[in-house]
Parts: structure tokens; sequence; C-alpha cells
């Protein structure tokens, strides 16, 4: 790719180093060393450990404004551990963790658009400046809200971001807040035959809660969602009344106001079931993230980009490997793959993938205000910098994110290309920011009129630090 060559084995090697540390939430330390040598072996002036998180990073390069920031995130997520390049689950030796949403790519091209544009600027002094965001923990872990409410995005002017995905997408419209906690019970133990009357049993309060929750689904929106995780069953002795249970909850909704409102919800249940079963409860707010502010200007700046680009071509052998994951799925999965945001035209988007279920197209850009069910901390800069993000063929169309088919995909020449495709689109996007002024102000006054007044409340309470797995 023109412009990219130079950095292209330095990049395919990062990657691959990501992939094989697949590091879990707030734990990445080598993959966030590893960007952060790679970076400043080119010139980057790199600030380590920002907003109380050791893997959290930024690296710069240029002077003045506009100060255009370029997200990168590279955690992995537990259970999904599996061997590289194969078409069947077969978990590797030594790691149980796996890149089951991509970051070890997401990142890494964070790191090639920070390589190019650090060229063009050293071409173009005084355009202003670029920073690679290194933003951990995006899985359960809420990194960039951390980074947002420490201020880190304060002076940036916009802020670009990708998504490793199936098809090639501006990724338009909003997505979901959220929030996380765990319920720890106490209770008491005792005999369970000998003497139950003495026992009161955690693990029945967290049955409890779940069963509740369960009836609170009926009264929910049809936009909301409520998952959950037992993290503690208090043993595995059944003859003992468990005195301890933990359950995990991830609550999510429209808004942050709607998403606090579910919650608080949850929260009554929870205080329900400890009362039932003379429990004592006691909460633990984990983490949480804004609803995303699109931007309609960056979205179309992103477009144009791919556009100029050109999407990657496959190769015979690339067809055949990522044909060996769709026969594993029904035709329709195929035909009907979602893509990684919301489309307003669904029939086309399966005409496409028809035509090409190779995915080496790139989707119009067709924005629209439905909200996406999942949910990304990129929404917190949103409410700060304009942001723009877009998604990248690098996995069989059917398959899904958080799954061993896109482990074992994360090292092929199928997601390397668009890796590289994705480093030379946030590249090409920056660039029409920092030469056409009009268009940063117009993503700017965007920004302002959706928020029409309204100013970032973080949706983290500022008592509660990042938290890694098991701490």
């Amino acid at each position: 790719m023109e412009g990219l060559e130079p950095y292209e084995k330095e990049l395919t090697e990062l990657n691959d180093l990501i992939w094989d540390f697949a590091e879990l939430k707030f734990q990445e330390f080598q993959s966030a060393q590893a960007m952060e040598d790679l970076l400043e072996r080119h010139g980057f002036q790199v600030t380590r450990g920002l907003a109380h998180m050791p893997t959290a990073f930024v690296a710069e390069y240029g002077s003045g404004k506009p100060v255009i920031a370029i997200l990168g995130e590279y955690d992995a997520l537990s259970g999904l551990s599996q061997e590289d390049g194969i078409w069947e689950e077969k978990p590797r030796e030594g790691n149980p963790n796996g890149h089951g949403c991509g970051h070890c790519l997401l990142g890494t091209a964070a790191v090639g658009a920070g390589l190019l544009l650090k060229d063009y600027l050293a071409a173009h002094p005084g355009q202003g400046t670029v920073r690679v965001y290194g933003c951990p923990a995006e899985e359960g872990g809420s990194g960039k809200t951390y980074l947002t409410r420490e201020g880190a995005f304060a002076d940036v002017d916009a802020a670009l971001t990708w998504h490793p995905g199936t098809q090639n997408e501006v990724m338009v419209g909003s997505n979901q807040a959220n929030i996380q906690a765990a319920f720890t019970f106490r209770g008491r133990a005792a005999h369970a035959a000998a003497a139950p009357q003495n026992g009161r049993s955690a693990l029945d309060a967290v049955e409890l809660m779940d069963v509740g929750v369960n009836y609170m689904r009926e009264h929910m929106a049809d936009y909301e969602r409520v998952h959950y995780a037992i993290l503690d069953t208090g043993g595995v002795s059944p003859n003992v009344v468990q005195p301890k249970a933990e359950v995990m909850y991830l609550v999510r909704s429209r808004t942050n106001e709607e998403t606090k409102r579910l919650y608080d919800r949850v929260v009554n249940i929870a205080r329900g079931a400890a009362l039932m079963t003379e429990t004592e409860l006691s909460v633990r707010f984990d983490k949480a993230v804004s609803n995303l502010v699109p931007n309609r200007i960056l979205g179309k700046v992103l477009h144009d980009a791919m556009v100029q680009v050109g999407a990657p071509l496959r190769t015979e052998a690339e067809k055949a490997f990522l044909k060996k994951f769709q026969d594993q799925l029904a035709p329709e999965r195929v035909w009907q793959d979602p893509g990684m945001a919301p489309f307003p035209d669904p029939e086309l988007r399966e005409e496409l993938i028809r035509k090409d279920p190779t995915g080496a197209y790139i989707l119009p850009y067709q924005p629209t205000s439905v909200s996406a069910m999942g949910s990304s901390d990129t929404g917190d800069v949103s409410w700060i910098t304009p942001l723009g993000q877009f998604a990248v063929a690098c996995f069989a169309i059917g398959t899904s994110a958080h799954s061993w088919q896109w482990v074992a995909q994360g090292k092929g020449s199928v997601a390397l290309k668009g890796c590289f495709f994705a480093a030379r689109v946030l590249a090409e996007g920056a660039k029409i920011l920092y030469g056409q002024p009009d268009v940063l102000a117009a993503a700017k006054a965007e920004l302002r009129k959706r928020l029409s007044g309204r100013t970032y409340r973080c949706p983290i309470p500022p008592e509660v630090m990042p938290r890694a797995y098991g701490k």
C-alpha cells in the first residue's frame, strides 16, 4: 500500500505480538510497550501511564493546532484461546485468552496511521499535531471513559478510530450507554441437613435476584438489554449453606439517563433478594460508558477516504480461506450478516454480500439515527470532541465478534490487508481535517448542535478507579 510499505513489516510483527500476548483489560503491559516502543523509535514523544492506568499512553508528533487523535485498542477476551489460521475450534496452549474482537489489528492500524501522519506532518510543518492514544480495557473496563474523565481529550480537535469487522462501512448512528456492577450477598453458613434453620444462603439471594431481573425484562423498552454472569456461587459443597455469592450485571440503554434508571431498578431487585433471604448486600460499581454522539461530517470524511484508498482485493487463496469458515455456517447467516453498525437498507447489504461474500466492497454512506445494540467507550470521547469511526472487512462474513473464528483469522493476510487499509483511511481522513479547516469547523458545529448545551458528565463515579480482572 502506497506510503505504508516501509512500515508493513514492523506493523505485521506488532500485530503478531499483540495477538500472541492476548492480554486482558488493564493487564496489557507487553502489548502497550510494544506499541510505545515502535512509536518512540520513529520520533514520537510518548507519555505512559495515563489516568491511573499503567497500560494507557499517548504518543505525539508535530506541533500546534489542530490536534487530531487516533484511538487504538489492544485488549483481548477471556476464554477465547484459539490456534491461528485453522477452521476448527482448538485452544492454543499456554494462554486462555484470545483476540476475539480484533483489537490486535485495531491497535496496530492506529500505530500505522500515526506513522503515515508523522511523515505527512514532517513534510508539511506547522499543519498541526497527531496523537496516537493507547486505550486499554475497551472490553469491560471503559479505558476511554477514564481517559475522558481525566481530561486526556480536552484539547483534541477531532478523534478518528476504526474497528475490525466483516464489511467495509462507516459506523453511522449511535450506540448504547451501559453500567456494569457486581452484587455481593453475604449470609451465614450452616449444615444444610442438620441445621438448615441456622443458615442464610447467599446463593439463594443471587438466584432470586436473577429471577427478579428476568421478570423485569417484560417491562423494559425493546432497545434495552440486561446481561449477567455469576462470579461466585459460594463453593462446591451442596451440604453447606453458601455464606457468600456474587453476580455481575451489565445494563444497557440508549442514553446515560435511561441506563441509570434501568440500573436503579436492578439495584432495587437486589435489595429485595437480600431482604427475602436475610442476607447482606454490597454493590461494587465496576464501570460504565456513555452513549455515542454521532458526527455525520466526520462520517462523510471517512467514507470519502475509504473510497479514495480503495477496498483491498482478495486473492484466490484468501477467498478459499474465508470460504472455509463460511462453509460451517448456514447460508442465511452469511447473507444477513449485520456488519458492525446499523444500516438503513438491509436489502442492499444482503445484495452486496451475495454478489461478493468476501467483503471486498464499501457500503455506501447512508447516515441513520438508529442506535446499535452494542456499547463502546468511544461514546465518552464523542461527548468531548467530534468522533468518526468506520469498520473494515478483516474476517469472513457471517462469523461473529467475540468468537474463536475471529481469533483464528486475526493473523491472516485478509486481516492484515484490512489493518493496512484502515491505517491509510485514518491517515487520509486526518489529512482532510488538517488541510480543510472548514470541514473541521463543521464537525465541531455539528457536535455543539447535537449536545444542545448539554455538557459531559462521566458515568463512572469519581471514587471508582480502573480495576483489572480478579482485583
